[in-house]
């Protein structure tokens, strides 16, 4: 790699790196809250369900 090519790619990961990081990181955090809203919503349609029946 050249000075100029590192420079680059600096600047790219200056720009770009910290946005993409956080990104990673709330995609992991929303991705938990969303798999125990759809365990929420599955029980509340069996306990909807069992109340219709009886």
């Amino acid at each position: 790699m050249t000075t100029v090519d590192m420079s680059q790619w600096i600047t790219i990961l200056g720009n770009f790196g910290f946005p993409i990081a956080i990104t990673i990181y709330l995609f992991g955090r929303f991705e938990k809250k969303i798999d125990k809203l759809e365990m929420a919503i599955t029980e509340l349609g069996e306990i909807i369900k069992d109340s219709r029946k009886g």
